[in-house]
């Protein structure tokens, strides 16, 4: 029981910032408009898999670093903390432009396989992804947590990967929700970023 809710919050925070608009959304928004869904539902694994593979990476890096130094753990929590403030301040802030996509909702022929190695290709060179896998899984998992608990993390990461980026494909390659979407962008934008301030300032709190 003692896991649950450190893995519980790390499924909300990295949802949040899964759905916060990056490279990454506009990939598979872009993808979806241009492509169309097969394609975009493709990029989505690939980013997935891509995800996982940063997660596996901060995994290692974390069990290094905790067995070397333990002030290192509140450091790091406390820098999880800033980057979540900081990842709601720029939300907020672009909150209000529109967002630019291009296309003019004629698929082209993109094959599957070269939409997921794309997919995977953007994902590993997003410098988001890098630096939440790097500081937010010290922040929010607790030191010398049991392998199953390291695996538990890395399925939340691939599922919320691929269920949200799932969801993009099929809202954007499809032009009435897309407009729904891009109509209600600030208020929605603005929400997750109270969210994730919110639990930065936590991590902060707990940290001191």
């Amino acid at each position: 029981m003692e896991f649950l809710l450190p893995l519980a919050t790390l499924a909300v925070v990295q949802l949040m910032a899964v759905i916060s608009p990056g490279q990454s959304f506009l990939f598979v928004a872009r993808t979806a408009v241009d492509d169309g869904r097969v394609a975009a539902l493709m990029a989505t694994l690939g980013m997935g898999l891509g995800s996982c593979l940063w997660a596996a990476a901060a995994m290692l890096g974390m069990a290094i670093v905790l067995q070397s130094a333990a002030w290192a753990y509140a450091f790091l929590k406390i820098a999880g903390g800033l980057y979540l403030v900081y990842l709601a301040v720029m939300l907020w802030r672009g909150a209000p432009a529109p967002l630019h996509m291009g296309g003019d909702g004629s698929p082209r022929a993109v094959r599957p396989w070269a939409a997921l190695r794309d997919g995977f290709l953007i994902q590993i060179a997003n410098p988001k992804v890098v630096v939440f896998f790097g500081s937010i899984f010290f922040a929010l998992l607790p030191a010398g947590s049991p392998p199953w608990v390291m695996a538990a993390a890395i399925a939340i990461v691939f599922a919320n990967e691929v269920s949200w980026y799932a969801a993009v494909s099929l809202l954007f390659s499809a032009r009435r929700p897309r407009d729904v979407y891009v109509r209600l962008k600030a208020p929605f934008d603005r929400a997750m970023a109270g969210v994730l301030a919110l639990i930065g300032a936590r991590l902060i709190a707990d940290a001191r």
